[in-house]
C-alpha cells in the first residue's frame, strides 16, 4: 500500500495527540507521542499543552517532583522528558552511539576516571552543573554525563526555575537500569510512524545498521517507493480529517528532519523556524496540519503565509487560549 504525504501528515498528527487533545496522563501522553525535547523548559509544558486535555500548568512540575516522568540527556544526546518507565530501555539504547560521537567528535580520552569521582560526590545528592565542574573540571564535565547516567532534577528545568543545571544520578532518581533494545523503534513509530528505518535512525542518533531488525511490523510504501515501517496498531485516519490550529514550543520534534516527509514544516520555511543564526529555534503555529507562522511569548504572530480570515480568527484565539495557560 502506498500512503501519500497527505496520510502520512494525518497520521502524525493522530499519534502525536494534535488532532485532537487526549485525556492522557503526562507519562501516557509522552509514551504516545514518542517523548518531548526538552532544551527550553517552557516549551515542555506548551508541548503538552497542545496536546493533552484539561492540563493543568502545575501538572508537569508536580510529575517531575514525582519522578513519574523525568528529564535526561537521551537521542541525539538532546535533553528529552519521557516517562519514568521509558527513561532506561532509551538511555540504553542509544547509549553506545552517542560515547562514539562523543569520542568522534572532541578525540579526547573517554573521562572514565572523572565518572567515578561524579558517581560519588553524587551519593550525597544532586549537584548543580558549577559544582560538578570545579569537581571534576570543565572539559570532563562536558561528556562526563556519557559515561555516568545522569538525570535533571527539579526544582530546575521547570516553569519556575527554567534552566535545567540540577543533576542526580538516574539509578537513584530513576531506579535500577532495565534494557529493551527495541524501545526506540516502537516508541519512534507510535509517535511517528510510518517511517523509514533511516528516519528512526536520524531521530534515535543511531546508524541505520543499528537500528534492532524490524520483524513483526506493518510496511507500506511512501510515493518515492521507500519501504515504511508501522507498529501493528498504528492509527492512520482519513487523510481529509480536519486539523485544527495548534501551537508548537521551540525545537518541537514533529517538526525535525526525521518526519521530513509528513511536510508539517512545509520546507519554504525550515530555515524560518531552524537555523545557525537563531539556536533557540521559534514557536511555531499549525494550520491545516502544516507551520504557517511563528509566534512570541509576547503573544505577537508572525504568519508565514497569507492567512484567510477564518483561519486568523482561529490562530488568534488558540494565542488566546496559550495565553491564559501561560500567564
Amino acid at each position: 500500500m502506498i500512503l501519500t504525504q497527505r496520510q502520512l501528515n494525518r497520521a502524525l498528527l493522530a499519534r502525536q495527540g494534535l488532532l485532537e487533545r487526549r485525556p492522557l496522563s503526562i507519562p501516557d501522553a509522552l509514551d504516545a507521542m514518542g517523548t518531548l525535547q526538552a532544551q527550553y523548559a517552557p516549551s515542555m509544558y506548551i508541548g503538552l499543552w497542545s496536546r493533552v486535555a484539561d492540563l493543568r500548568r502545575e501538572a508537569l512540575t508536580e510529575a517531575l517532583h514525582e519522578r513519574t516522568v523525568v528529564q535526561g540527556t537521551l537521542m541525539r544526546s538532546t535533553i528529552h522528558l519521557v516517562s519514568r518507565a521509558d527513561y532506561w530501555p532509551l538511555a540504553l539504547a542509544v547509549r553506545d552511539a552517542r560515547r562514539a560521537s562523543w569520542l568522534r567528535a572532541t578525540k579526547q580520552p573517554a573521562p572514565a576516571e572523572a565518572a567515578e569521582r561524579l558517581r560519588d560526590a553524587l551519593r550525597d545528592g544532586p549537584m548543580k552543573r558549577a559544582e560538578i565542574e570545579a569537581l571534576i573540571g570543565k572539559p570532563a564535565a562536558h561528556g562526563v554525563g556519557l559515561w555516568l547516567d545522569l538525570v535533571r532534577v527539579p526544582p530546575s528545568g521547570t516553569w519556575e526555575r527554567r534552566r535545567a543545571d540540577l543533576y542526580d544520578l538516574a539509578e537513584t532518581w530513576v531506579g535500577p537500569p532495565a534494557a529493551d533494545a527495541d524501545r526506540p523503534v516502537t516508541r519512534y513509530l507510535t509517535g511517528y510512524g510510518p517511517a523509514s528505518k533511516a528516519d528512526i535512525a536520524n531521530w534515535a542518533g543511531l546508524a541505520p545498521r543499528d537500528v534492532p531488525p524490524l520483524d513483526g511490523l506493518r510496511r507500506f510504501s511512501a510515493q518515492d517507493g521507500t519501504e515504511l515501517f508501522d507498529v501493528p496498531d498504528g492509527p492512520l485516519p482519513d487523510p481529509d480529517t480536519p486539523a485544527p490550529v495548534r501551537f508548537l514550543g521551540t525545537w518541537d520534534a514533529a517538526l525535525l528532519v526525521h518526519a521530513r516527509r509528513t511536510q508539517i514544516l512545509p520546507e519554504e520555511h525550515r530555515a524560518k523556524v531552524f537555523n545557525t543564526k537563531m539556536p533557540q529555534s521559534v514557536g511555531t503555529f499549525l494550520v491545516d496540519g502544516a507551520v504557517k507562522g511563528a509566534w512570541r511569548p509576547n503573544g505577537e504572530i508572525e504568519p508565514y503565509e497569507l492567512l484567510t480570515r477564518t483561519e486568523r480568527r482561529a490562530v488568534e484565539a488558540e494565542a488566546r487560549r496559550l495565553a491564559e495557560f501561560s500567564a
